[in-house]
């Protein structure tokens, strides 16, 4: 087991993270919503790039897991910014971000924000614009309610009171990150898995992120008994297979 250190950051709270030396492509790890680096298919994922030569890179959001910080202070943007100065900071050369739900959100954020840095993307139920999409979907006299009392009771099978709460300027600030209105200028490689049986984002928002990347090599893997947080022994062995064969891919490319 690799030991935690911390990310000194000027004026800003310190990033936990795990990491581990290897070849290029590496890989960095993106957690979902409320979840941490310590979660099923970050390990795994932390196992298979032990086992396979790859550097890899697991790490927690501002306020989130071991990281310092108060989560309720924080918005999307400044996970998104978490995202970058990992990359500039723990990484060089190229890398393959694995963003898990909200954390594949903020991997195509990452790969328009540096292209020069992501050579391919594997998102796991990929939640494009879903804080803002749950809120749209609601009655106007629920967004004016959430909107009045500045926060939003998020149902969630995943936590005990069955809910989670977000604050409205959260999701507000969300609107700026949206991507699903307009083509998504990434260029490289994407492989897009989701369970069919997912009841937290529907898996059509994968076919949507696919239908609106510019990049033509897109893969979307929909498999037909996997929840939201595809972590069945199956599931983690589909995900190796096809981070896998991703890396396997740009190595050879980068050979030619």
């Amino acid at each position: 087991m690799t030991s935690i250190q911390f990310l000194t950051r000027l004026s800003l709270p310190r990033l936990a993270y795990h990491k581990i030396s290897g070849r290029n492509p590496g890989v960095v790890f993106l957690s979902g919503f409320k979840s941490d680096m310590n979660a099923v298919k970050a390990l795994a994922m932390e196992e298979f790039c032990r086992s396979a030569g790859h550097s890899f890179v697991r790490f927690d959001y501002t306020g989130c897991g071991s990281s310092e910080g108060d989560s309720e202070d924080c918005k999307l943007g400044d996970w998104k910014n978490d995202v970058l100065t990992v990359l500039d900071t723990l990484t060089t050369g190229p890398q393959v971000l694995v963003g898990s739900s909200m954390g594949g959100w903020l991997m195509l954020l990452a790969a328009l924000a540096k292209p020069e840095r992501v050579a391919g993307l594997v998102g796991i139920a990929t939640a494009a614009d879903h804080f803002v999409t749950l809120l749209d979907q609601l009655p106007s006299e629920a967004r004016a309610d959430i909107e009045r009392t500045g926060k939003y009771n998020m149902p969630s099978k995943y936590s005990a009171s069955g809910f989670y709460t977000m604050r409205y300027n959260f999701i507000k600030e969300s609107e700026e990150h949206c991507l699903l209105q307009s083509s998504i200028n990434i260029l490289c490689p994407v492989r897009l898995l989701h369970g069919m049986k997912d009841d937290v984002v529907p898996w059509h928002v994968s076919v949507k992120v696919a239908e609106q990347l510019v990049s033509n090599d897109v893969d979307i893997i929909l498999r037909k008994n996997a929840e939201h947080r595809f972590s069945e022994d199956e599931d983690i062995k589909l995900l190796t297979t096809v981070v896998s064969e991703l890396l396997q891919k740009l190595t050879e490319k980068d050979l030619k």
